[in-house]
């Protein structure tokens, strides 16, 4: 075969494939609808429901996210742009986040080559196979089924938009050290990568932060710290990186574990969790060491995106997995070490993995798990095991030179097997991905799909029975009323599960005027008494109490106080259950006291949320309280950040002269 006609010159045209792949495997799951998270950061959120581009519209959007005290301005900017673009249809808003991953696919490629380009033995004549191999570690990541929610998962943008800095980050911090090992300027390029990028992608996504770390893996196994002409051999260190990664990430460590230490020892911190830190973290060994398999070699069963089902961990061998997965963790921290002069990939890919997970998967008082936490780390995982797949056999001295950098050429007899191996994976990643994007396509698809994949999770069987009532269209003949039950009675009874389900079933009848079951008003009101409420608790009284405030629902309101009353009785109520307590005093039993007094706690318990100002000045209004309007008014103009508020202060201002 001629040497101009090498497999190793079509990696533009295998990138151009991915890419062309990618689109048809998501391009069915674009039809589908907003879902889960959506709807309390998009849908609902009036502030990014933006009809001009003024400055004023612009900061009230980039400050409206709920999901975070830190607002994720960068990630709502975008929300803003697509509805501004396309209003509320889900297609537009897809396509951006499709567009972003594949942007994100294209970093993967980059940054691939440039780390194998920059490994011990790497050269100019093997820069193809090195782009070759880069681009079978890009289609990978871009077909990765663990990776399909932070694409057709809309509110998942934050995560894939952060990415992309941290990725980009990257490639500059490795282009930077490329040139000082060859004895050219490019320390500020390596600055300017890493605060430049970790500061932007902060504004998307607080997993940004994370960006010095994958910079001092790379720097620890790939460059080791050195200077030119001490290239890899343990020659002079390069004490300015180390004082860098001093400042960038060791203080910015220990600030941040000083700050978080005082509250993360706090029993209240985990009140609403049914977990502790203890049993966080042995669950979390688990998990992480699961997410190994869900990514490599998984299952629709590990891919249910619900994991309420969940067992936590309450000892080392209860159950037993957590002591085998910390043994298995504990291997891959061995492996790095022992292999990242060796084989520097493969311990890289590892640390990188394990390295993306320090943040979400262990201190933090966070959900246990989640597919989109692998966005990043399913690229280490790659970047150990496609170059292993990918590399040809040994050559004898007869044969043409390895293209591999020496460092990922393995003596193994035979390649067939392997490229067979990495084709089929291949294969397998992307039909697993296809599947279930066909599903997201639409919702009561969706619903079925994932309550088939996880029948003993509350909330997949939750998520069927609300799709069959909202296909029923409160029709008491329609063939979806009749199948709405079933999924919501297993549901509710469900260990461990919140009260949505019974909270559906009453909103369900009392919308098709039906009789309302003790049995549902018993088991609401014990498990709200069983346990301190969670953010589904409060959602679901709030949802009761709307639905009898629009005059919607005809309920007990001897049962409704019951229910309050029992989520009241813990500790330390939070903001929004005394807000939704005291909506439904106010609007259903027509208590003006029991109203003000209810929100006057709300503003108490967490001062920083206008909302509950808002509430309380509007309420004063009409008691014509106009000093406590007053205040109220002063208390939002102090939260007024970047005149967010300024259109609720100057209607709360007009009105009072009314009342002079």
């Amino acid at each position: 075969m001629s040497r101009s006609f090498r497999l190793c010159d079509f990696s533009p045209w295998l990138m151009a494939i991915a890419c062309a792949v990618c689109i048809g495997i998501y391009l069915p799951g674009l039809s589908g609808a907003f879902l889960f998270d959506d709807y309390p950061n998009i849908v609902d959120n009036n502030n990014l429901h933006i009809t001009d581009a003024h400055l004023s519209s612009l900061v009230r959007a980039a400050l409206s996210s709920p999901a975070s005290e830190f607002k994720r301005p960068l990630a709502s900017l975008s929300f803003a742009a697509n509805y501004l673009a396309t209003g509320l249809a889900p297609l537009g808003w897809k396509l951006t986040n499709l567009a972003i991953h594949l942007a994100n696919g294209l970093l993967v490629y980059l940054l691939a080559a440039a780390l194998i380009r920059a490994l011990p033995g790497a050269g100019p004549g093997r820069a193809d196979r090195t782009r070759m191999v880069a681009a079978l570690i890009a289609m990978g990541w871009m077909v990765l089924p663990i990776n399909l929610t932070a694409v057709l998962y809309i509110v998942q943008r934050m995560e894939s938009l952060a990415n992309l800095f941290v990725l980009a980050g990257l490639i500059g911090y490795v282009k930077g050290r490329q040139r000082m090992m060859a004895g050219q300027r490019g320390i500020w390029l390596c600055i300017a990568s890493l605060l430049v990028a970790t500061a932007i992608g902060l504004l998307a996504k607080e997993t940004a932060v994370m960006l010095p770390l994958y910079a001092f893996l790379i720097e620890w196994i790939v460059f080791r710290f050195g200077s030119a002409n001490g290239v890899h051999n343990g020659g002079k260190k390069h004490r300015g990186l180390q004082a860098l990664f001093a400042l960038v990430l060791a203080l910015p460590l220990l600030v941040g574990l000083a700050w978080l230490a005082p509250g993360l020892l706090r029993a209240s911190t985990w009140a609403t969790r049914d977990f502790t830190l203890g049993t966080r973290l042995l669950s979390e060994a688990r998990i992480v060491a699961d997410y190994v398999a869900w990514t490599l070699l998984p299952n629709p069963e590990a891919l249910s995106f619900y994991h309420d089902d969940f067992r936590v961990s309450t000892g080392l061998l209860a159950p037993w997995s957590t002591l085998a997965s910390i043994a298995f963790l504990a291997g891959l921290v061995a492996t790095i070490w022992f292999q990242r002069k060796r084989r520097p990939l493969v311990a890289l890919g590892l640390a990188l993995y394990l390295g993306c997970h320090l943040l979400t998967g262990t201190i933090l008082p966070l959900e246990l798990i989640y597919e989109h936490r692998n966005y990043f780390a399913s690229f280490g995982l790659l970047l150990a095991v496609v170059p292993w797949l990918a590399a040809p056999a040994q050559q004898t001295s007869t044969e043409a030179p390895s293209t591999l950098p020496a460092s990922i050429h393995h003596p193994l007899p035979m390649s067939l097997p392997r490229y067979v191996a990495l084709g089929g994976l291949m294969l397998f990643w992307a039909a697993q991905t296809a599947m279930t994007a066909y599903a997201w396509g639409n919702p009561l698809r969706l619903a079925q799909d994932l309550a088939g994949r996880a029948p003993d999770s509350p909330r997949a069987q939750y998520e069927l029975g609300r799709a069959y009532i909202i296909y029923s269209h409160y029709d008491p003949d329609s063939v979806f009323t009749r199948m709405a039950y079933a999924p919501l009675e297993r549901a509710m009874k469900l260990p461990d599960s919140s009260i949505l389900s019974e909270q559906a079933l009453i909103f369900f009848n009392a919308r098709i005027h039906r009789p309302i079951a003790d049995a549902w008003w018993d088991s609401l009101i014990g498990k709200l008494k069983a346990r301190k409420p969670g953010v589904q608790d409060e959602s679901s009284l709030a949802a009761l109490t709307q639905c009898q405030r629009e005059g919607l629902c005809d309920l007990s309101k001897q049962r409704m106080l019951e229910a309050f009353l029992a989520a009241l009785s813990h500790p330390k109520p939070s903001a929004r259950l005394l807000a939704n307590y005291g909506d439904y005093a106010w609007n259903v039993l027509g208590d003006r006291e029991l109203g003000i007094r209810m929100a006057k706690a709300a503003s108490a318990a967490d001062p920083a949320v206008p909302v509950y100002h808002v509430t309380l000045a509007r309420q004063a209004l009409v008691l014509g309280r106009l000093d406590e309007v007053r205040q109220q008014i002063d208390v939002l103009r102090h939260l007024n950040v970047g005149g967010s508020l300024d259109p609720v202060i100057a209607e709360l201002t007009a009105r009072l002269p009314a009342y002079h």
